[in-house]
């Protein structure tokens, strides 16, 4: 009868240690959850006097037009200051300001096979992007530079069924490039 009684004071002693732990977790956890603590996913590294991006439209003046490509390129870039920043888009010039052109949209065989025949064909796009920040006119950081990115299709396959996926995926990287170039700063 003994035993039993000290295998109950142990189990006992045991599950109010465990309740006790629980109870400092659950204060311990409200008490944290009302601090607040932003981190940013993005990178950006965009001083505070920043307040606004505007992003001028990206015309296309390369030989070969995507006619959606200039809307798609311009939205995309505005779409990510959005998304991944606290500035405010506005008409006009912001703090930082975006402007450029299409300058290259091609495609070209990329492996060739016996007889001449192309086994893969490679879809480019060349972005010339103006960056300024008029916050800080000296910046280091402005750049007037171009973008170039590519993504390589079958060539058993025809431009235009696999038009639309390829440009989405370089587009999103070219905003990706002018976006870690403009305000990540690695």
């Amino acid at each position: 009868m003994r035993k039993f009684f000290n295998l109950n004071i142990k189990y006992i002693r045991f599950i109010k240690k465990n309740i006790l732990s629980g109870l400092y977790f659950i204060i311990f956890f409200f008490s944290c959850s009302s601090c607040s603590v932003n981190y940013s996913l993005s990178g950006a590294s965009i001083s505070p006097d920043v307040k606004s991006v505007s992003v001028q439209f990206f015309p296309n003046n390369s030989l070969l037009v995507n006619p959606a490509l200039s809307q798609q390129f311009t939205d995309a870039l505005k779409d990510k200051f959005i998304s991944q920043t606290s500035l405010k888009l506005i008409n006009g010039t912001g703090d930082l300001n975006f402007e450029g052109e299409i300058t290259d949209y091609n495609t070209k065989p990329k492996a060739i096979l016996e007889n001449d025949i192309a086994a893969m064909n490679r879809l480019t796009i060349t972005i010339r992007v103006k960056y300024s920040n008029s916050k800080d006119p000296d910046s280091k950081y402005d750049f007037d530079k171009t973008f170039t990115r590519f993504e390589d299709y079958d060539s058993s396959k025809d431009l235009g069924s696999v038009e639309s996926d390829l440009t989405k995926k370089i587009i999103d990287q070219i905003v990706e490039d002018v976006f870690n170039q403009s305000v990540v700063n690695w």
